[in-house]
């Protein structure tokens, strides 16, 4: 029997020496993040892990929650542990593409008095971007996103600009009020690796948030990786090994979420209107790598391919109305796919 190989030609089982101290270290790098942050932000290790898991793999997240659960907090307190520039946007009905990327200025020369045309660089320009309640603002703004993200560029007057690396968005959105919002167009959704939900805390947890945020105390948080470091997590990431078969598994709850195809079971049939694309396998493939690496594994598994398929596939599926009468979330929609699909290659 073939021995099952990854795109490396590396088998499943060798891995050497210089791969096994690569995911030691990263679970070690882990742990001391969580710990750091956990002097700020009691509970939601979850949501920090997932943030992390797309940081390593460049991607981005999207993370809903109701007002008030430090999705802000969290954020830049992580670009602070990463030695990160942090640029927040709060987005607004009025907010402009030129408010995001920067624009052009006419600038006059001391002294000469010649004139030219400057431009000025916009938040985008950082390594951690919050977009603060993103769908609070038109799709044309909106879409001002859409080059940075997919092509960490951005073009301004036909010229353009390169962003600087390691380069992630962050957005945010509140799930309760709808009003004066703008749904994100399928096309941003898909370029978001993760959509992450960030819950209430326990009541332990609410209780020592309760008693920390009234207190005089202050923390300051120790810088524990600079942007060097993170783009050699990122590219220790892309050698994680993923067997034929677990890439095969990625494939198979991808197209089984599409209810056109003979791939897709008769309940994806009834409650989803569209299904994942391509960019999904991408996204679960290299979500799974970082995921094994964080946990001190230099091998993905078909549970890593579990664990982050619920951030991967529940905002690149669209139920259909019998989904909605029916009270079928997309959560439980992904958790029965994953159940059903075959692990055979």
């Amino acid at each position: 029997m073939a021995t099952d190989v990854n795109e490396t030609g590396k088998g499943a089982d060798q891995v050497d020496e210089q791969d096994l101290k690569a995911a030691d270290q990263a679970a070690e790098i882990y742990g001391k993040l969580r710990e750091e942050l956990s002097r700020v932000i009691v509970g939601q290790d979850e949501v920090l892990k997932q943030v992390m898991i797309a940081l390593f793999a460049q991607g981005h997240c999207l993370l809903e929650g109701v007002p008030g659960l430090a999705k802000t907090l969290m954020i830049s307190s992580i670009a602070e542990m990463l030695s990160l520039k942090f640029s927040r946007v709060q987005f607004t009905p009025d907010l402009m593409p030129s408010d995001i990327v920067g624009t052009e200025i006419l600038e006059e020369e001391e002294g000469t008095g010649r004139r030219q045309m400057k431009f000025v660089k916009g938040p985008i320009f950082g390594n951690i971007i919050l977009g603060d309640e993103i769908n609070r603002t038109p799709p044309k703004t909106q879409a001002a996103l859409l080059q940075a993200m997919q092509e960490y560029e951005v073009t301004i007057a036909g010229q353009t600009f390169g962003l600087d690396r390691p380069f992630l968005v962050l957005g945010t959105q509140n799930p309760i009020e709808q009003e004066g919002t703008y749904p994100l167009p399928e096309a941003q959704l898909d370029r978001f690796m993760f959509r992450i939900l960030v819950d209430y805390p326990t009541f332990e947890e609410e209780l020592q948030i309760a008693e920390v945020t009234t207190s005089q105390e202050k923390v300051e948080l120790n810088a524990l990786l600079d942007a060097q470091e993170i783009m050699g997590l990122q590219q220790v990431v892309r050698k994680v090994i993923v067997s034929r078969s677990i890439a095969a598994y990625a494939v198979k709850l991808v197209r089984g979420t599409r209810p056109d195809t003979d791939d897709s079971p008769d309940f994806v049939k009834k409650y989803l209107t569209w299904g994942a694309g391509p960019r999904a396998c991408q996204a679960l493939l290299l979500g799974a790598k970082a995921n094994a690496l964080l946990e001190g594994r230099f091998n993905a598994s078909i549970e890593d391919i579990k664990y982050v398929a619920f951030p991967v596939l529940r905002h690149r599926l669209v139920t259909s109305f019998s989904a909605e009468s029916d009270g079928v979330t997309t959560d439980s929609i992904i958790r029965d796919l994953c159940e059903m699909t075959s692990e055979d290659l």
